[in-house]
């Protein structure tokens, strides 16, 4: 006789209705199904697929909400509450929200998921058949990632950050499954577990990998830096300490940017008329 299990598909028969509840049966066992989640049509004899769940007095309980992931295979799931002390919550397409757990999260909670995040996960139940998430490991993503073209080299695709470490961050492309690696060196700051991201391939890998960016291109970045740095001489005062003769060390202090990026964005804003250096100071040019 084969036992049912939270966290399953199965299909039932329809033995009764009680009230607002169907009564569905496996042999001995009956599982109640809310009527408001049954067809309209739905009658005693009838057969119905259900994903089964412990409620929360620990009876096994039916949804025709069927999971958008399961048992033994991986998705993304949005998340829809964070609790320091719990973790996450997640939306797996059910009535049933599941917990991905405190201790399976970034060490450092800056980095957990914020609500509309999404987490690359699987369904896994406990001994007494709850329902939680677990993510998914690097050698479960090796086997399940898809090889990217080599035509994908400095395009924009979109992407979900399933791994963090202090070296770089990993990502699955979205919806391609496109394995990406972003070296701590092509981004400004760690990104969010699950956060939706822009990714701008750099490598196309004989593996099927890629390497990405976080980084905007050069002349992308230019731009960016010189606003920057014109915006913070409007902030004080019109003129600033700073010129192409700081340091790098200074420069990297106050602007987190190198001293190459530093010389071509005041080089750009001098070019444009905006800026004169004098004396060891850079200011606004009247």
């Amino acid at each position: 006789m084969t036992e049912l299990a939270s966290g399953e598909i199965v299909t039932l028969l329809v033995k009764a209705q009680e009230g607002s509840k169907w009564i569905l049966s496996h042999n001995e066992l009956e599982i109640p199904l809310n009527a408001s989640e049954a067809p309209e049509d739905l009658k005693v004899d009838d057969s119905i697929k259900v994903f089964l769940f412990v409620d929360r007095r620990g009876n096994l309980s039916a949804t025709t909400q069927l999971p958008i992931i399961q048992k033994g295979t991986y998705g993304w799931a949005r998340v829809i509450k964070v609790s320091d002390k719990e973790g996450a919550f997640v939306d797996i397409g059910t009535s049933k929200e599941v917990q991905v757990k405190a201790e399976d999260l970034p060490k450092i909670k800056e980095l957990w998921p914020a609500n509309g995040d999404h987490l690359y996960m699987t369904l896994r139940t406990d001994k007494d058949g709850e329902l939680f998430g677990r993510l998914a490991t690097e050698d479960r993503v090796e086997e399940l990632y898809i090889d990217a073209p080599t035509t994908l080299f400095n395009q924009n695709v979109q992407a979900r950050p399933y791994r963090l470490l202090p070296i770089g961050t990993f990502l699955l492309s979205v919806p391609e499954n496109y394995r990406i690696f972003v070296h701590e060196s092509e981004r400004k700051e760690e990104p969010r577990l699950g956060e939706d991201l822009t990714v701008r391939i750099i490598d196309v890998k004989e593996d099927g990998s890629l390497n990405g960016s976080l980084l905007p291109r050069r002349h992308e970045r230019l731009g960016d830096d010189a606003e920057s740095i014109f915006r913070y001489i409007k902030d004080v005062g019109g003129k600033m300490p700073f010129t192409d003769k700081s340091s790098p060390e200074e420069i990297q202090e106050m602007f987190t940017m190198s001293k190459a990026a530093f010389k071509r964005a005041l080089g750009k804003l001098m070019k444009d008329g905006k800026i004169v250096q004098n004396d060891g100071w850079t200011e606004l040019k009247m």
